[in-house]
């Protein structure tokens, strides 16, 4: 009896062990992921997070018929095909198919409607309605335009690099940019191949922290890029930024290409016209070496903001 009584302890402890494995692996597990969701501005919070609804015939996506996939604003998965795409005249955008997957329905609050969020994070995107006739398949998802980010089919890829200071912050507003593809963190500008960020901030390498930003000009222009460069960081301050100090963190538009020059120049122009010492330099781009793997997406890991970098409006 008591060697079976030992037996069932020994059995219950290793089941109540188990259980709080897995709830602890859980939890870190919706963590790691929800460190990857992009961050949103107060008025896609108000649609993702708290369920609202824009505006009728005001979102970007309403009458808009370029071939490629929508994906999740929050998450970036995707979720529609430009081919699902109809035009229902309601002043929202409407396909009459999800992604495999892609796509999950729940009862809305309404006890009427039947709510769609995404399936990978469950951002809430509208609405599906059936039975409507305007397709074939008789399916409507109805859908905020302020929910998805669009990617082209044909999509060019250009490239541009800044350093203005530490490069967290930089990337941080770099990345929620319309067009832009990828913001990484590296350094440019140095005369040693293959630096660590432990070389860099020694500041004897010649590098500064840069960001490459991949673009698609289709939906983006350099020259925007190059303005909200210009309004993230201040560039009338010499080889430091706020309590950031050394040449690591020099003010640098690396051009690509003769064009980009020109831009940089212009908008330096128009800033100093405007009464700003702009120091910037403009020098022509290098190898570009990524930085290490905790640098990148630094701000939506640690959940944070930029500590040194606040945009300031300078161009009209």
């Amino acid at each position: 009896m008591l060697k079976t009584m030992t037996g069932l302890i020994i059995l219950i402890g290793v089941i109540v062990l188990s259980s709080i494995f897995l709830i602890s692996f859980a939890h870190e597990t919706k963590g790691d992921n929800a460190m990857n969701y992009k961050p949103l501005s107060c008025e896609e919070e108000d649609v993702i997070l708290h369920k609202g609804t824009e505006r009728a015939f005001s979102g970007k996506y309403v009458d808009y018929h370029a071939d490629g996939a929508y994906r999740c604003r929050r998450c970036g998965a995707p979720l529609f095909s430009s081919a699902a795409k109809f035009d229902s005249r309601s002043g929202w955008p409407s396909f009459d198919e999800a992604l495999p997957g892609a796509v999950k329905e729940i009862p809305d609050a309404d006890g009427i409607r039947t709510e769609i969020v995404c399936a990978h994070c469950g951002a809430h995107l509208g609405h599906v309605f059936y039975g409507e006739g305007f397709t074939k398949k008789n399916t409507r998802h109805c859908v905020n335009s302020i929910s998805m980010d669009f990617e082209s089919a044909k999509a060019e890829v250009a490239a541009a690099y800044f350093a203005g200071g530490c490069f967290w912050g930089v990337e941080y507003y770099f990345q929620q940019q319309t067009g832009v593809l990828s913001a990484e963190s590296g350094y440019m500008g140095g005369h040693m191949n293959s630096p660590s960020y432990e070389d860099v901030k020694t500041g004897r390498t010649g590098h500064a922290e840069a960001v490459r930003v991949a673009y698609d000009p289709g939906r983006v222009t350099y020259e925007a890029l190059a303005k909200l460069f210009f309004e993230i960081h201040d560039p009338a301050q010499v080889n430091r930024q706020g309590p950031d100090m050394g040449t690591q963190y020099r003010s640098v538009v690396f051009y690509a290409d003769e064009e980009q020059k020109r831009v940089a120049e212009k908008l330096i122009g128009q800033l100093k016209e405007k009464g700003l010492r702009a120091v910037t330099q403009v020098v022509p781009a290098g190898t570009f070496w990524k930085a290490e793997e905790y640098h990148q997406d630094y701000y939506f890991k640690t959940g944070g903001t930029p500590y040194c970098h606040i945009r300031i409006k300078r161009f009209d």
